[in-house]
Order: C-alpha cells, then structure tokens, then sequence
C-alpha cells in the first residue's frame, strides 16, 4: 500500500516532468545534490545498486553482506522488480547500459 499522500505524488510528478525535461546530465546531477541531503542520497544510491544487483541475479543475501543492507530493504527491492510493469525493471531493461 502507498502511503504518499497525493500532495506528495503531485510534487514528485512535478519534479519527474522537469527532469524529463533535462538534457544535461550534469545539470540533474547538481539539482539532485542540491534537493537531497547526504544520507538521502547515500539511501537512494544504496537502493539502486541493490536493485542493479537484483537484477543481475545476485542472492539477497550476498547483496546484503556486500552493502551492509538489511534483508528487508533487499526483498522490497526484489518485489518492485517483480511485478508487472515494475518501474525499476523498465528503467533497467531500457536504459541502463549492461557494463555498469
């Protein structure tokens, strides 16, 4: 169940249709620093490379020892990337380049 509230989805949309927008990848780069404190960013950063993991097919528990992230955090992860029409599996799939 999502608990955003729909001011919040509103925001993000907002924020999502900008950067849609954005060419310059530096330039995402700096507002995302800018809009996001240091342990958010460490957060979101863990998240993504524990979904590129996922991905890959590594176990939840290696990736939990390799980046000291709870079991939890992990099969959230691994459930988003399971369902259908799953948006990490989209962003995965279509837009990140497999030597990463």
């Amino acid at each position: 169940m999502n608990s955003n509230t729909s001011e919040e989805i509103k925001a993000i949309d907002q924020i999502a249709g900008i950067l849609a927008k954005i060419e310059d990848r530096k330039l995402i780069r700096d507002f995302l620093i800018c809009i996001l404190t240091k342990f958010e960013i460490k957060e979101i950063a863990g998240r993504w490379e524990l979904v590129k993991l996922l991905n890959k097919g590594m176990s939840q528990r290696k990736i939990a020892e390799a980046l000291r992230m709870s079991l939890c955090k992990i099969t959230r992860g691994s459930k988003e990337l399971k369902k259908r029409d799953s948006a990490f599996k989209m962003v995965l799939d279509g837009y990140v380049e497999n030597d990463e």
